[in-house]
């Protein structure tokens, strides 16, 4: 039957959303107004909810060996900071990630898109290869345009709360601080540790999720994945992109902090963490953050399926 008799959606070409699920686009794609908007929603959702493991997580890697040393552990960071300053304070530098939500959904997701079309085979699919490189591709478009400032600003926000003294009253006024003590380029620090990290983390995640999807489907384009089943498999691409990655995390986390300026270049700051803390520095924050990633990734995927359902069935009606 023609294209004149029936209601043509273009989405429909889209064979992770089409074939399997809006969930499968929020691993890899969902272009357009459409994909923004959903992945905006779901971003600042998912963010509220895991956010303190996030900022659990930073400050321990902040936290340095010696008499520096601030924090015992996970519970005794939580314990320190509701004392403090209430459990609001563990949601210090939300706004920054929430501001960021929209701008990186629509890099990682509109590149990976670009980069899935021109790599698909005949059947709309993605091999091996392909899923790898086409996760890579968007992890490093989104740290380009989006993560690396986003987390500049949030790591130096959190750090800036360790101070006696915090010097930033707010968003715009802590930008400002940055921006009129560093240049612009104050919000670029760790450009090239939080590519690596995102690259990477985007190309482990987009291949184990679509491989896991491919195994339950026996590649079979008609058979849905189950949104539990969906989250299930995200969390699990969560925590594999969590234990291969996290050093990478730790010395970005110390690029962009307010003490960046002691390290020469990504490279000198690795090595430093070595010789002065040791190996196992590196992989400061693993638990919070594998808790976090593994919750994110889940729900992040969840969500966005049925947002991406909903406006899938809106959209045949217009």
């Amino acid at each position: 039957m023609s294209s004149r008799t029936n209601c043509y959606n273009p989405f429909q070409q889209r064979y992770w959303m089409a074939d399997r699920g809006a969930a499968a686009a929020a691993s890899g794609g969902g272009g357009g107004l459409k994909g923004i908007i959903a992945g905006g929603i779901t971003g600042g959702i998912e963010i509220c909810i895991t956010y303190p493991t996030e900022y659990v997580k930073t400050q321990l890697q902040l936290d340095e060996k010696g008499t520096q040393k601030k924090y015992k552990g996970i519970v005794d960071c939580v314990r320190q900071t509701v004392s403090q300053r209430g459990v609001v304070g563990l949601y210090r530098g939300l706004s920054v990630l929430i501001y960021g939500s929209i701008p990186k959904s629509a890099a990682r997701f509109g590149a990976f898109e670009s980069l899935k079309n021109v790599m698909k085979n005949e059947q709309g699919q993605l091999n091996s290869s392909a899923k790898l490189l086409s996760g890579l591709g968007a992890g490093v478009c989104e740290a380009v345009f989006a993560v690396t400032p986003m987390e500049t600003i949030k790591v130096k926000f959190i750090n800036d709360q360790r101070s006696p003294n915090p010097r930033y009253k707010g968003f715009v006024h802590g930008v400002g601080c940055i921006i009129k003590a560093e240049g612009i380029g104050g919000i670029y620090k760790g450009l090239t540790p939080t590519i690596l990290k995102q690259g990477s983390n985007q190309a482990i995640r987009f291949y184990v999720l679509l491989s896991l999807k491919d195994l339950y489907t026996g590649n079979n384009n008609n058979k849905s994945v189950p949104k539990p089943l969906v989250g299930i498999f995200g969390a699990i691409a969560g925590a594999a992109s969590v234990f291969c990655n996290t050093p990478l995390d730790v010395v970005k986390t110390r690029m962009q902090g307010l003490e960046a300026s002691k390290y020469l270049n990504t490279f000198d700051c690795a090595v430093k963490i070595l010789k002065k803390e040791g190996l196992s520095a590196f992989y400061k924050g693993t638990v919070p953050r594998l808790g976090r990633v593994c919750l994110d990734v889940g729900i992040t995927f969840m969500i966005y399926d049925s947002f991406m359902d909903l406006f899938n069935k809106v959209f045949t009606k217009i």
